[in-house]
């Protein structure tokens, strides 16, 4: 049997942030010291750099391995020759959330900080030529924002850009399958095995609970304040989203009311995991934020600004400061609304739909794998 190997497969991860493979010597100490490879079938990192270093990208995207990594850093600071693994296993994920976008854009964005920020300038310039165009009567007499804005119109745009984000998201998720169960072998399981492990799916995007078994006391805390990040974030999406008519009001509602808890609960999530998320980068503190990519910050500073930039729309709604809050909300638009369109389906934060995708479907094939023997079993 035939095998096509790719020679410049680790000169490519390396584009991505990887650290030169060719120091690794494969002698399994980063196997031996990671918490997680404890589990049946698990040596990473040291089979994904192996097959960096043989040029295996078909296998690559055939294990969920990559994104079984948490980057708690003990490979890393354990490897005798100073190859960084954890580091490669980092850049192997951008390398395939680069492979799954089929528009090409992920990849750009990743190799290229002025590409991904002048896409975002452009998509925010777009949202602010179409409130310069077709924004309602402006009251000055009193902060009237669903006047500015009709919430009606703020819906429509929303259910256009939640399609869109949808649309490249799921197609690229369905090209991260196809690839990783064999292709066309992923339709010869049946479909009560896929909806059987989709508990698996969510329970990992919601609470990424493996993350809590790895490495030290340090890194659990990090996992707290991803979920903690994750929280905030998708409950300003829900609130946004689904709830818009709710949330934007022109009524000044107690403190204690529902939507006001929520709404502040979101913001202070985003605003402390995000600023903490930066110090230690800033800092180097932890394992993971010793190395950055542009796309790191970037992903970090424009999620900060939209929470930013909600809270101040909603300090000068309650001041009573009708200019400053039309401009203040469009300010804020620009700022969200292509973190949305940018980040989410081609940037940093496609990565919260792929690792636990990659676990789901790792469990797919176990699941499809033991029914299979079961069946020769049976028939023997």
């Amino acid at each position: 049997m035939s095998v096509r190997v790719d020679p410049n497969l680790h000169r490519e991860i390396a584009g991505f942030g990887g650290h030169d493979v060719g120091l690794c010597m494969n002698c399994g100490n980063c196997t031996a010291i990671c918490p997680l490879s404890e589990e049946p079938g698990a040596s990473f990192p040291r089979r994904i750099i192996h097959l960096l270093q043989v040029g295996r990208a078909d296998k690559l995207s055939q294990t969920a391995d990559p994104w079984l990594c948490y980057y708690c850093g003990e490979c890393s600071e354990s490897c005798p020759r100073d190859a960084n693994p954890a580091e490669t296993m980092m850049a192997t994920r951008r390398y395939l959330t680069s492979r799954y976008d089929w528009t090409g854009l992920a990849k750009l964005f990743y190799k290229s900080a002025a590409a991904e920020i002048a896409a975002l300038v452009l998509v925010g310039l777009f949202v602010v030529a179409l409130f310069a165009f077709f924004h309602g009567p402006v009251v000055t007499s009193r902060v009237e924002l669903n006047t500015f804005a009709p919430v009606r119109w703020v819906e429509l745009a929303d259910l256009a850009m939640a399609a869109f984000l949808s649309f490249f998201l799921l197609t690229n998720a369905f090209r991260m399958a196809w690839g990783f169960m064999g292709g066309a072998e992923m339709l010869k399981i049946s479909p009560l095995i896929y909806l059987k492990q989709i508990p698996i799916f969510l329970a990992h995007f919601f609470t990424q609970k493996r993350w809590r078994r790895c490495g030290s006391s340090q890194s659990r805390s990090r996992w707290l304040t991803h979920v903690i990040l994750v929280s905030g974030y998708l409950s300003m999406l829900t609130l946004v989203l689904v709830l818009l008519r709710w949330f934007q009001t022109d009524v000044v509602h107690p403190f204690y009311h529902p939507q006001r808890l929520w709404g502040y609960y979101a913001t202070g999530a985003l605003l402390y995991a995000t600023v903490d998320f930066m110090i230690s980068r800033w800092r180097k503190a932890a394992p993971m934020h010793r190395f950055s990519e542009p796309s790191d910050w970037i992903f970090l500073i424009m999620l900060f600004l939209t929470a930013l930039t909600g809270i101040i729309v909603h300090a000068l709604r309650i001041a009573g400061l009708p200019l400053a809050t039309y401009v203040s909300y469009v300010i804020h638009l620009a700022i969200a609304v292509p973190m949305l369109v940018v980040e989410v389906p081609f940037g940093k934060w496609a990565h919260l739909l792929y690792r636990p995708l990659a676990l789901y479907l790792a469990s797919v094939k176990e699941a499809a794998a033991a029914r299979a023997k079961e069946a020769v079993a049976a028939a023997a």
